[in-house]
C-alpha cells in the first residue's frame, strides 16, 4: 500500500525526469475476459485524455465498455480536485456504487485521479469506503492492470498513490473518443503552486514531453484522419522550459502547424508565460485557431497577489490588448474566481471592471473552494457567504451579457465548421464548432460529420449560434 504524501508532492528538484515506455505486461493475461466496465471522468480535458488511456488499457487485459454502472463488472471514477463541488459528485456516485456492492458482490470498485492524490480523501476511503477495490494516483496510470490484478489475486483493498515529481511515460494505448478532434499531451504538472490551487500537488512538476514524440503523434493523427489537435498541459506555455536544449512553446506550435494537421488549440495558458513572440506565431499560422483561453481569475491585483499569480491586472490587460491587435477575430475565455478569502467590495467591482475591459466571449466562473493543503485554505476569510453568492450571480450576469453581445455580432457571417455530431435535443440536425470555438447548430446530411464545412450565421443566443450551410 503507498499512500499519497503532501510533503514529498511539494518538492521540486532538479533531478532528471526519467522516460518510460510503456509495455503490455504479458503475464497478467485476459483478466477481463467476459467482464464488463464503466468509467465516470471529472474535470479538465487532460483527465478526459486520461480516461481515453484508461480505457484502451482496461481492454488491453479483455474488458468491454458498458455504459450503464449498474450492469457493469468494474466501475471507476475518475476524479477531479480542483473544487470542492467535483469532490462532492464524486463521493456521491461512490455512494452509489457502494450500495450496489451490497447486492453485487463480485462488482470491482476503482478510484482514479485527482483526488486520489489528497491525503484526506484516501483517509476518507479508508475508513468509509473499504468496499473499494483499488485506488490509483495521476502518475502510475500505466500500472493500471497490476493494481487491479493485486487486488483480485489478494482479495484486499489495493492503493498505489505515489506523491513525487513525476516521470514520462510514452507509448500508452489510446481508445480515442473522437474520430476526428484528438487531445495530445505536451506538458504534465505545474510549478507556479498559486495559492488556491492543489494541482502541483496532485500532477506533480512541469514535465515536457519530447518534441518529437508529440510531432510523431500528431502526424499519425494526420495520417488517420484526424482534423484537430488539442495541445493540452496543465500550463501549456510552460512548455520547454524544463529542456537543457532551446525549444519552447513557440517552436512546437511552428512544428505541429507544419504537420498539415487542419487545426490546433491549446489549453490552459498561464498569463505569465505568454510571450510575444507565441502572439506573432498564433497570429501568422491559419491552422492555429484564434482561440485562446487565459485564465485571469481575478481583476483585482491585490487579490491576484494573494494568489500567487505573479501579474497584476494591468499586466493582463497589457497581454490581452497584444492578442487582440496581433490575432484578427480571436476569441478569448478566461477563468475567475469570485469570494477569494478577504474579498473587498472594492476586489468585486476591480472584477466587473475587468470583465467590462475583456469582454470575453466565454468564461467560467467560481466560487472560491478552499482545497486541503493548500496556502489559501490557511487564509482568514470574514466574508459571508451569501455576499459570495451574490457577487457570483451578479459576476454570471454581467459574463452572459457579453456571450450574447458576441455572438450577436456574428450574425451574417460566414463560418468554418467542424461538424461534430448529429443534434439531440435542438429543431437542427447537426453541430460543430467554428475556430473561434463557438458551438453552431445547422441543418444538413450525416456524411457532413468530421468534415469541415462553411456555416452562415442566422441567429445568435448567449451560448450557441444557429446557422445554414452554405455550398
Amino acid at each position: 500500500m503507498i499512500l499519497p504524501d503532501y510533503s514529498e508532492a511539494k518538492k521540486r528538484t532538479k533531478e532528471e525526469v526519467i522516460k518510460e515506455v510503456y509495455k503490455i505486461d504479458t503475464n497478467l493475461g485476459i483478466i477481463g475476459k467476459n467482464k464488463t466496465y464503466y468509467i465516470k471522468t471529472y474535470g479538465c480535458q487532460m483527465n478526459e485524455h486520461d480516461t481515453e488511456v484508461i480505457k484502451a488499457l482496461l481492454e488491453s487485459i479483455g474488458f468491454s465498455e458498458i455504459d450503464d454502472y449498474l450492469k457493469a463488472d468494474l466501475v471507476m471514477l475518475n476524479t477531479c480536485s480542483i473544487r470542492e463541488n467535483a469532490h462532492n459528485k464524486a463521493f456521491g456516485m461512490l455512494g452509489r456504487f457502494k450500495h450496489l456492492k451490497e447486492t453485487k458482490k463480485d462488482l470491482i470498485i476503482g478510484i482514479c485521479g485527482c483526488m486520489a492524490q489528497e491525503e484526506g480523501v484516501i483517509d476518507k476511503i479508508l475508513k468509509n469506503y473499504k468496499l473499494v477495490n483499488f485506488v490509483i494516483g495521476t502518475h502510475n496510470i500505466h500500472h493500471l492492470p497490476m493494481v487491479i490484478n493485486e487486488a483480485l489475486v489478494n482479495e484486499k483493498q489495493e492503493i498505489e498513490v505515489f506523491s513525487k515529481e513525476g516521470n514520462i511515460v510514452e507509448d500508452m494505448p489510446v481508445k480515442r473518443e473522437n474520430r476526428f478532434r484528438a487531445f495530445v499531451n505536451i506538458i504534465y504538472g505545474c510549478d507556479k503552486f498559486c495559492t488556491y490551487c492543489i494541482v502541483p500537488m496532485t500532477r506533480g512538476k512541469e514535465r515536457s514531453r519530447h518534441y518529437k514524440d508529440i510531432i510523431n503523434e500528431v502526424e499519425e493523427l494526420v495520417r488517420d484522419g484526424y482534423k484537430e489537435v488539442t495541445l493540452l498541459g496543465q500550463n501549456v506555455n510552460a512548455y520547454g522550459k524544463d529542456f537543457s536544449e532551446k525549444y519552447t512553446m513557440e517552436d512546437l506550435l511552428v512544428d505541429v502547424a507544419n504537420t498539415g494537421i487542419e487545426r490546433i488549440k491549446f489549453v490552459t495558458s498561464h498569463p505569465w508565460d505568454f510571450t510575444d513572440k507565441m502572439i506573432d506565431i498564433i497570429g501568422k499560422y491559419d491552422n492555429i485557431m484564434p482561440f485562446i483561453h487565459l485564465p485571469v481569475q481575478s481583476g483585482s491585483s491585490r487579490i491576484l497577489k494573494l494568489m500567487g499569480r505573479r501579474y497584476t491586472s494591468e499586466d493582463y490587460m497589457v497581454l490581452v490588448n497584444k492578442i487582440r491587435d496581433k490575432v484578427p477575430n480571436v476569441s478569448l475565455s478566461t477563468d475567475i474566481i469570485v469570494g477569494f478569502p478577504g474579498e473587498s467590495d472594492e476586489d468585486f467591482r476591480e472584477n466587473l471592471d475587468l470583465v467590462d475591459k475583456c469582454k470575453f466571449d466565454n468564461a467560467f466562473t467560481f466560487l472560491f473552494s478552499p482545497r486541503e493543503g493548500t496556502a489559501a485554505a490557511k487564509l482568514d476569510d470574514e466574508v459571508d457567504l451569501k455576499v459570495k453568492e451574490d457577487r457570483l450571480h451578479i459576476l454570471n450576469e454581467k459574463v452572459n451579457g457579453y456571450f450574447l453581445m458576441n455572438n450577436e455580432k456574428q450574425i451574417g457571417k460566414v463560418v468554418r465548421v467542424l461538424v461534430e455530431a448529429k443534434t439531440i435535443k435542438n429543431k437542427y440536425s447537426l453541430y460543430g464548432y467554428n475556430e473561434q470555438n463557438r458551438l453552431v447548430n445547422f441543418d444538413g446530411t450525416e456524411d457532413l460529420i468530421g468534415t469541415i464545412v462553411n456555416v452562415k450565421i442566422t441567429n445568435a443566443k448567449t451560448w450557441s449560434l444557429d446557422g445554414e450551410l452554405v455550398e
